[in-house]
């Protein structure tokens, strides 16, 4: 087997969180070099960083396989489970996608905790709440399991703080001049309502809603907002947010979004930590008061429900959010590479 090789099987243990799915490869993972999950992202990354392929590596062909077709498919996301920066959380976890490595993913977030309690990593009664700590590039997060007779009812995915980093900052596209507004909420995100440029968030609009997602995450680049105070690798653009306001629910705003991410990547899921970005957003419009709670709604219909810590304010640090959705597991996949197969690792369409 050569240096940058997959390995020739690998396992996995596949859910989805409001319809986006999450493949975890929990065993038989090559070590990957480096002292905390940020470490080892940046092993995988490389000396160039952040923007740029990673390196060719045996995981990083592995993620190739996992994602591409055709064991996978361009939405495919999912994350390699690796140790803790310390004894306080029960487990890291390395997120990855079609183009690279994520530096925060709350779907998969919700995923991991499900996943940790069915799979027994930790110990979960058959009616309480647990909680699963997980380091994640961007921090340590966690995912409250809510149980109910036996079985996993939710995830509740606490983000590290959420900030503003600037408002209606102007973007040309090809549908028009248009502004924007950045936070960073484990990644950062750019947010702004489809209507401003004509559009709609439903899946007819998709292709538009894609080009022009991709064309602001170009124009963004390098933006002094979009920079993160601890370094580059958690710089840059990750997502962008188009929504669309619908008649507030008594609990508080509703929006539907999609989330257009790494190079044009659709969210199915209304985007976790997204959501954690549209809440600093709202508490900063002042529309997120005591008790009031986010509706997302995803392009297919799902949601979650998003609120900041009861009793949290925002701060330099950011405001501490918290969103709730749920996380089912699919199957459990053993993957092969054939040595014969001139597919490889595979193809993306």
């Amino acid at each position: 087997m050569s240096p940058s090789a997959p390995p020739a099987e690998v396992r996995t243990t596949d859910y989805h969180t409001a319809g986006e799915p999450f493949r975890i490869v929990s065993e038989g993972l090559p070590a990957i070099p480096g002292d905390t999950v940020a470490e080892r992202r940046a092993t995988l990354l490389g000396p160039a960083g952040a923007g740029t392929a990673p390196r060719p590596t045996p995981h990083d062909e592995l993620r190739r396989l996992l994602v591409r077709e055709p064991r996978g498919h361009a939405g495919m996301y999912g994350g390699f489970v690796v140790p803790p920066d310390d004894d306080g959380a029960h487990l890291g976890v390395l997120f990855w996608h079609k183009d690279g490595y994520s530096t925060a993913c709350g779907h998969g977030t919700m995923a991991l905790g499900a996943w940790a309690v069915d799979s027994g990593l930790v110990a979960a009664p058959a009616d309480r709440d647990v909680q699963v700590r997980i380091d994640v590039p961007s921090g340590r997060v966690s995912a409250t399991v809510h149980r109910a007779r036996g079985r996993t009812t939710g995830v509740t995915f606490r983000n590290v703080p959420a900030r503003v980093t600037a408002r209606g900052v102007r973007v040309t596209t090809g549908l028009g001049p248009v502004d924007v507004d950045l936070a960073h909420a484990g990644a950062c995100y750019a947010s702004l309502p489809a209507a401003a440029l004509g559009l709609r968030v439903d899946r007819a609009a998709l292709p538009e809603l894609v080009a022009v997602g991709r064309e602001i995450r170009t124009a963004l680049a390098g933006h002094p907002a979009t920079r993160h105070p601890d370094g580059p690798l958690l710089s840059g653009v990750y997502g962008v947010i188009l929504y669309e306001e619908l008649p507030d629910t008594p609990a508080g705003p509703h929006q539907r979004n999609v989330t257009v991410f790494a190079d044009g990547q659709v969210d199915r899921s209304p985007c976790g930590s997204g959501t954690s970005a549209r809440l600093a957003l709202l508490a900063d419009d002042g529309r997120l008061g005591k008790g009031r709670e986010l509706t997302h709604e995803s392009v297919t219909g799902t949601f979650f429900t998003g609120r900041a810590v009861p009793g949290a304010v925002p701060s330099e640090e950011g405001l501490v959010t918290e969103v709730t959705g749920t996380a089912h597991r699919t199957g459990e996949h053993r993957f092969l590479l054939d040595p014969h197969d001139t597919l490889g690792t595979g193809f993306l369409l």
